[in-house]
């Protein structure tokens, strides 16, 4: 076979000897020759059964790959460029325009980050065929002629075409936030590009959160439903940037749980996948790595998250990982959301490298350490040794460091002063804080870090008698019913004799008796509410 290009014959082999000679020359001189290739879909009756009955959703992935590819390109062909040319010019354009109006087809993203594919084509190579796996389980789940119990055996098809590319293969080990957030070059991004790095993470909460209505969804209307309903939360949370974004990386158990519960493994690898792509971010973002090492280090990465035994944890620690972390802070749940938007816990990018996973359920002993890159508040170094019981009961924030904390954070302490003091006044919430070992053991730490004046109003509180319970009644007896006719038989009954009124007992000691209340601070009570 003979290709004519102009006036000159060149054989297929020339030709294709060229071409790779071309874009191995193009390549910076740091680079290595790749032996990257690509791969197509697994052939298959449901391929693109997504972009066919949920084109609203399916079409802006072709976005998202065109906002990671100039992204990239940016930041590497423009390491000197004002913050607002992401921040403002392409974040404006994607926001107003390219999300807007999406492709319609899927983009090579190799013609938009021309430079960036020749610096790392193998990270990405690893991108797009792990998009490929994203874009097959969603063909799956949108094909109505399958059934359901067939679905997972196709899902488990795809996991293993998939891992067979262990050169481009995401691992199905979880991968601790250390090696994301615990590098010399981490949070250089989302320090100096908020937006633009809270737009990628509301990607990310769009691109595992679409897998619940799809599986939530008892008929096509539901999952049609499901599906337009999270879209639609996607664009309120690129609204007033960045205030509804994600403050913290979308992690798949939390924001897609139905989805993580059916396929861990996806799941992980998804996990792992979002997780690089804040990798490559900052390498590229901070100055402090050498732009002729630039190149090494997203390698070095890429093979960290191939591999099955650095920075790996259980997927026990995973899931508590991504439940400790907070789906408020992800941009909220998928399923059953309501209008306004959930109450984040923790600042704007906070960091979750360093934390102790094994043995954690609460946030005692956290401290704040805003030596990172921009003075973001870190959660690394946390200590999770002592976290043990329920997160969510009263006490779980025992031995929080409060003064690295803001200018209100004052106030916050008088605020859970009241709420304590008024949690321990109901004796019923005492007999339940000392009939748990774990709740009561949380509230004498954190009444230990008291200040001297609050502390033995508490301790007073917490020893104080609780009254006897209450001696149930007996069941009354139930009596069989008569007949009409033997009621209007029978005789009047006489009424009782009234019985002589019983004494009074004694009033109980108030425990709280002698305290003075004039230092406990109540916060007022809420106003009257409008008609």
């Amino acid at each position: 076979m003979r290709i004519r290009l102009g006036a000159a014959p060149l054989t297929l082999r020339t030709a294709i000897f060229g071409v790779f000679a071309a874009a191995a020359f193009s390549v910076p001189a740091a680079a290595q020759w790749s032996r990257t290739y690509e791969q197509f879909y697994l052939p298959g009756g449901f391929n693109w059964q997504f972009l066919h009955n949920y084109p609203a959703g399916a079409k802006l992935f072709n976005a998202f790959d065109f906002g990671h590819a100039i992204l990239y390109e940016s930041l590497w062909t423009k390491p000197n460029a004002p913050v607002s040319e992401l921040e403002v010019r392409w974040y404006d354009r994607l926001t107003k325009e390219i999300l807007v109006h999406p492709p319609h087809v899927p983009l090579e993203e190799a013609a938009i980050e021309i430079e960036y594919a020749k610096l790392a084509p193998e990270a990405k190579a690893m991108f797009d065929w792990a998009h490929l796996l994203h874009r097959q389980i969603y063909d799956v789940w949108a094909d109505e002629r399958i059934p359901v119990e067939r679905k997972d055996a196709l899902v488990a098809e795809l996991v293993a075409y998939y891992k067979t590319r262990p050169d481009l293969a995401f691992s199905s080990m979880p991968k601790t936030m250390e090696l994301m957030e615990g590098q010399p070059y981490s949070t250089a991004f989302r320090k100096n590009y908020p937006k633009f790095n809270g737009l990628i993470w509301a990607y990310h909460w769009l691109q595992i959160g679409l897998y619940e209505p799809l599986l939530a969804g008892r008929n096509k209307d539901e999952r049609q439903t499901g599906v337009l309903a999270t879209v639609a939360r996607f664009r309120q949370m690129i609204e007033d940037a960045p205030t509804w974004m994600p403050r913290v990386m979308p992690m798949t158990p939390a924001v897609a749980p139905l989805f993580t519960a059916r396929y861990p493994e996806a799941a992980i690898i998804f996990d792992n996948l979002h997780s690089m792509h804040d990798v490559v971010s900052d390498i590229l973002a901070n100055p402090a790595v050498p732009r002729g090492q630039k190149r090494a280090e997203i390698l070095r990465a890429a093979a960290r998250y191939r591999d099955d035994t650095s920075f790996v944890q259980t997927r026990e620690e995973w899931m508590e990982m991504a439940r400790m972390m907070g789906i408020q802070n992800m941009g909220g749940p998928v399923i059953g959301f309501l209008a306004a938007f959930p109450t984040p816990t923790v600042e704007r990018g906070a960091v979750m490298a360093g934390m102790d996973h094994s043995n954690m359920a609460g946030m005692q002993g956290m401290a704040h350490d805003s030596s990172r890159a921009g003075g973001m508040p870190a959660m690394a170094g946390m200590d999770h040794s002592r976290m043990g019981g329920d997160s969510t009961r009263a006490g779980a924030m025992a031995g929080m460091d409060h003064a690295a904390m803001g200018p209100d954070s004052s106030a916050h302490a008088e605020k859970m002063m009241a709420l304590h003091m008024r949690m321990l006044a109901d004796t019923g919430m005492r007999r339940h804080i000392r009939s748990d070992t774990t709740l009561s053991r949380m509230m004498r730490e954190m009444i230990a870090d008291m200040p001297a004046e609050h502390r033995s109003q508490m301790e007073a509180l917490m020893s104080a008698p609780l009254p006897a319970p209450r001696p149930r009644a007996a069941p009354r007896r139930a009596t069989p019913a008569r007949s009409t006719r033997a009621r209007r038989a029978s005789p009047p009954a006489k009424k009782p004799a009234a019985r002589p009124a019983a004494a009074r007992p004694a009033p109980k000691p108030d425990p709280m008796e002698g305290m003075d209340h004039s230092k406990m601070r109540m916060p007022p009570p809420p106003p009257p509410r409008k008609p």
